[in-house]
């Protein structure tokens, strides 16, 4: 049997950010991709001020998790290369409380 449908890339992030806004944060999309099949990565900023990267890698057991890959300073420079390599990607960046909770409940374990 064939595995769902996976919901298009805009749709997916227009959800995360409505969810996001609805609960009193701020999201906006910093770079956009494919509206169908982009790949997605998320900027999160703690009540610190610490930004980290969280983005989907391939889990073990099939599916992905949303994995941190990198922080601060050196989001950018990820940033530059993962859409040097994929122009589809979408970065989306999330000013909440407790972010990478909004990301897996709204964006899943794909």
């Amino acid at each position: 049997m064939a595995p769902p449908p996976r919901l298009a890339s805009d749709f997916r992030i227009g959800v995360l950010m409505r969810r996001v806004s609805a609960a009193g944060g701020f999201a906006t999309i910093l770079a956009r991709g494919d509206a169908t099949a982009g790949s997605i990565a998320i900027v999160t900023r703690d009540s610190g001020g610490d930004e980290r990267l969280l983005a989907p890698v391939m889990a073990l057991a099939g599916g992905h998790d949303w994995v941190e890959l990198a922080a601060g300073e050196a989001i950018p420079a990820w940033i530059e290369r993962a859409r040097g390599r994929d122009p589809d990607l979408w970065v989306v960046e999330l000013d909440i409380p407790d972010a990478a909770r909004f990301v897996a409940e709204t964006l899943g374990p794909d």
